[in-house]
């Protein structure tokens, strides 16, 4: 199984999880520590540059994700300008010619042309028979690239399929949409039927039904109901002050989310106090005694904010994440509060926003809790940003892998 722009290891957890495993190119640094520590098998090179006649002959299964920052929303989308010099890249590589260096001159961003790197690949494995099948994941924007693909690989005898997903409908808590080719020499090429859906549908004649989209609230293991109030007020005990955080209890509870230590209270608790794990890894208070919740005078509903911009998603902890992504914006995925007081004519200012953590941005992709993310918040960020969900890869190769995927054997926050 090769994976290339392998990151850190969204592709590579989900085979793990199925009982196979790969084989990831990736040139990122931290990413290969991250892929290192999760026991990965990793080349660590530069895709553009690596030889492809070791590979071939000895192939099975073959995976890519390139780079999306060329043609990402949160990016400045020059991939877009570059797409006819992508399409005459992959065009020439189907036939056998490399004009790269050519049209990398031509290219306003040098990361465009990795999205036409799959193909070099796959000219040089079609030689041997190879791969059995093909998954490749990208930015919606990327779907005209992988429709091309998609004529090419038909042309060599493989079915495909294309098309855009949200990960949301597959149990992810993140309504995060990507351009999806699925290919195979073996079977008819198809997505995985949906498991979830914005509104739960019951089983029927027509199909097995599918659940309620998974909240932000289930995977982090907040609590769940249909108007999540975690309540957050400050004082020397049950019904607080009037200043939600006096005395510095604004900068505790910061540094609380900033180690990674704090969340909201399950919803619906009468105490939410910051805690701390010991080593036998219970929970207990923290040392200050500052922070002291009340549901009595005050309520407070949490929601993920994507960035500082005005049109920046906020969704609700009740409903799933918008789509993560952080890269220089690592920082400004926040958790807002809004404040719904019992009397009206009572005013009180907000809790302060938040910034996620990295063990809670990496949940919100399906990794585990314990995932061992290397580098700094910044780079810990960066790659899961970039990865793909694990939960979402494994839906969509579970088929080919004659798998079967069960709730039990992928769970969202273990």
């Amino acid at each position: 199984m090769l994976d290339l722009f392998a990151g850190p290891g969204g592709w590579s957890h989900a085979l793990h999880v199925l009982g196979v495993r790969d084989v990831g190119l990736e040139w990122d640094e931290w990413a290969c520590k991250t892929r290192a520590r999760a026991g990965q098998f990793t080349i660590r090179t530069d895709v553009a540059m690596y030889p492809v006649w070791p590979l071939v002959g000895r192939t099975n299964g073959f995976i890519a994700s390139p780079p999306c920052q060329a043609w990402s929303m949160a990016g400045k989308r020059l991939g877009l300008l570059d797409q006819p010099l992508v399409h005459q890249a992959v065009a020439d590589l189907a036939a056998g010619r490399d004009t790269r260096a050519k049209l990398l001159t031509a290219c306003k961003d040098p990361r465009s042309l990795l999205a036409a790197e799959p193909m070099r690949y796959l000219h040089a494995l079609h030689s041997a028979g190879d791969p059995e099948w093909i998954a490749m994941e990208e930015v919606p924007d990327v779907l005209p690239l992988w429709r091309q693909y998609a004529v090419i690989l038909r042309g060599w005898g493989l079915s495909v399929w294309t098309g855009i997903l949200n990960a949301a409908d597959y149990g992810v808590p993140q309504t995060r949409r990507r351009a999806i080719l699925l290919a195979s020499r073996t079977r008819t090429a198809e997505p995985p039927p949906p498991t979830h859906a914005q509104t739960a549908e019951p089983e029927s004649l027509f199909g097995p039904g599918r659940e309620r989209w998974v909240s932000m609230a289930e995977a982090l293991g907040w609590g769940a109901t249909d108007r999540p109030t975690p309540t957050v007020c400050a004082g020397g005990g049950p019904g607080g002050g009037p200043e939600p955080f006096p005395s510095g209890a604004r900068k505790t509870l910061t540094d609380a989310r900033d180690r990674g230590t704090w969340k909201p209270p399950a919803l619906g608790s009468r105490s939410g106090r910051s805690s701390r794990r010991t080593r036998s890894g219970r929970l207990r208070p923290p040392d200050s005694d500052t922070l002291v919740c009340t549901c009595g005078q005050h309520r407070w509903s949490w929601s993920l904010r994507s960035s500082n911009q005005a049109n920046a998603t906020v969704r609700g902890v009740n409903e799933p994440a918008g789509t993560l992504f952080f890269g220089h914006r690592a920082n400004e995925c926040m958790w807002v509060a809004e404040r719904h007081s019992l009397e009206a004519e009572e005013e009180s200012a907000a809790p302060e926003s938040i910034r996620i953590t990295a063990t809670e941005a990496g949940i919100l992709q399906t990794f585990p809790a314990d995932y061992p993310w290397a580098g700094n918040k910044g780079q810990q960020f960066s790659q899961i940003g970039n990865a793909v969900p694990p939960l979402l890869a494994a839906h969509l190769l579970a088929p080919y892998l004659s798998k079967t995927l069960t709730r039990s054997e992928f769970t969202l926050a273990a």
